[in-house]
Parts: structure tokens; sequence; C-alpha cells
């Protein structure tokens, strides 16, 4: 006949039960820290043309992401450019996206609409722009470009913003100096080769594809773009052209032109921009997947080397998303 245990029995057995509840606690502490919630949901990911930097990186950090965010779901869509992508971040068609510092700088000094929601998750890598002509052409300077047709990127590009203005600085009317064509990475090369193009403007990471490519089965040539030319950039393109910079697009780095020494150009660096209105642990597990993910995605896209950790955190002109500071401070030696 079972009996019941004593009064004493009684206080031991609940002792060791709730015992047995502190340790079990502890180990689901240990296991999972409080606080480290996964985030979940779906989101939307503002990329680029379909041959550009900007959608072939977006393709690999979203394998990424999928991996470190098992809870999240990114849904990737291409668009014609960084103005195009600051837009719908900023209205809540989309929730991260990379865009040119110079052209966040525009869209705040605009006032568009969202643009005081607009934050930073980590600066990225530099784009350099390009100047390609076909040899045919005889290009040798911007100021060569009058009476060309000349291909400036989508109409909602970061591309379409630089070329008019280094046109400008180079004493051009973009509007009526050149014939300007409203075309992409995806569609320029092709039209330079059919002849519907003279050169093309682009704004991209180092090597761009599509541009090695083109240079592997037709006659171009990479036009300098020198350090005057800054100059005059810095002095007629407004606050916004600060974030324009003297660089080198190296001989290497389309051998096939048979550039013998570097060729001189205007860099601009890219953000990770996402809004205000996205939590924090998303964007804190973003930033730290763009982070982790910088030599894996370096090796098929090669700017993606360049992301680096001491300087990912100046998002200028943007402030920086919470969730991001969160994620730098945990890594902060």
């Amino acid at each position: 006949m079972f009996a019941f245990p004593s009064r004493f029995g009684r206080a031991r057995v609940y002792q060791g039960a709730a015992a047995g509840l502190v340790v079990l606690g502890l180990l689901v502490w240990w296991l999972a820290p409080f606080g480290a919630v996964s985030p979940q949901g779906s989101v939307t990911f503002s990329t680029g043309v379909t041959t550009g930097v900007y959608q072939r990186y977006g393709t690999l950090l979203k394998d990424d992401l999928a991996h470190d965010l098992p809870r999240v779901s990114v849904d990737l869509v291409d668009s014609e450019g960084s103005q195009q992508n600051l837009a719908r971040v900023a209205t809540g068609e989309a929730d991260f996206t990379i865009a040119t510092a110079d052209a966040v700088a525009k869209y705040r000094r605009d006032g568009k609409e969202g643009a005081d929601g607009l934050r930073g998750c980590a600066r990225l890598y530099d784009d350099y722009v390009h100047l390609i002509a076909a040899k045919s052409a005889k290009v040798g300077s911007v100021g060569g470009l009058r009476g060309k047709t000349v291909g400036v990127g989508q109409q909602g590009s970061g591309v379409r913003l630089v070329a008019q203005r280094i046109m400008e600085a180079a004493g051009l009317d973009p509007d009526t100096d050149v014939t300007p064509v409203p075309a992409g990475i995806d569609t320029m090369p092709r039209l330079l080769e059919e002849g519907k193009l003279d050169a093309f403007f682009w704004s991209g990471g180092l090597p761009t594809n599509a541009v090695k490519e083109l240079s592997e089965r037709f006659a171009v040539t990479l036009v300098p773009l020198d350090a005057s030319l800054i100059e005059r950039l810095h002095a007629s393109g407004g606050a916004d052209a600060r974030y324009y910079r003297s660089a080198e697009i190296p001989a290497d780095a389309y051998d096939r032109m048979g550039n013998e020494k570097p060729v001189p150009t205007v860099a601009v660096a890219n953000l990770l921009v996402t809004d205000a209105r996205i939590k924090d642990d998303l964007a804190e597990g973003f930033t730290r997947t763009v982070i982790k993910s910088r030599d894996r995605i370096g090796h098929e896209v090669h700017p993606a080397q360049l992301v680096d950790l001491r300087t990912a955190i100046y998002t200028d002109p943007l402030q920086l998303h919470d969730g991001a500071r969160r994620y730098y401070q945990s890594v902060k030696p």
C-alpha cells in the first residue's frame, strides 16, 4: 500500500525539485543567453541591375543571412540603383539596400519622403567611376564626349547622378552637349559593341565583371578622370560632392585594356542602408552577417573583400542604426 511521505520527507522532495529547476534554468541560460532572441519575419532587400555588383552581392549575402538568421526570409528585388534603392527603403517598400554616400546626401538634402528615417548599418566598399569608350571613338578625356552618344545610367541610379556631375565639372551640359542614353550596366556594353554608344559611365567595384568581359571581346579604353576634375567637382557639386575622392583603377584591374599604369578616377563609398523602423535585433543581425561574410563573398565579388570592421561604423551622412551600433559595441576590443 502506497504511503504518503512525512512532512519532513515532503520538504526534501520539494527542495530536490527546486534544485532541479534551478539547474535546468542555468542550463537553458547557458545554452541560450537571456535576451538573445533570433529575429524573425520577412524583409525585402533592394539590390541593383542584374549584372551589377549590388545584385551579385545581395544574392550571396542572402545565402549567409539564411544561415545566420534562419527565421528571417529575405526577398531580393532588382533596381535601377542607389537613388531608387533609397526611395524604396525610405517609403517602406524595402527594408535594406545598398547606396552610394553621395546619393544618400542628395536624397536627404532634397528633403525627399522618409529621408529623416534613413539609417546606416555599415560602410561597405568604394565604387570607382568608369568612363568606358570604344577605342574607335577616340575619347581621351571627359571633354572629348562632346557630340558623342553616351550611356549615363538609368534614371534611378547613382551612375546617373555622378555622370551628370562629372560632365558638368568638365564644362559639358549633360543634356545638350552629348546624346544621353538612359541605360544600365546590363545593356550598355552590348550597345557599345553595336555602335549605338560611343562611351558609357559606370560606377562600381573593381573589377566589374560586365566591364571585364566587354574588354575581352571588344576594343575599349578607360578614360582618365584626373585630380583637377575632383577639384571642380568639390567646387561645384555642393555639400554632396565632398563624398567624392581621387582614386586610381589599377592597371591590372582590366588587363585586356592594356593599361601600363593606374588610371586616375573618382571614388565614392557604398553604405548598407536601412530605416529607423527596423527592429534593433534585425539590424544587428544583418550587420553581423555583412561583416562575417566578407571573406566568403569576397571570393566571388572582389569589392566585398574591402569591407573592414574598423571603418564599417562610419556611415556618414547617415546616423548609425541602434541595432548596428549594438553589434559594433559587442565586438569592440
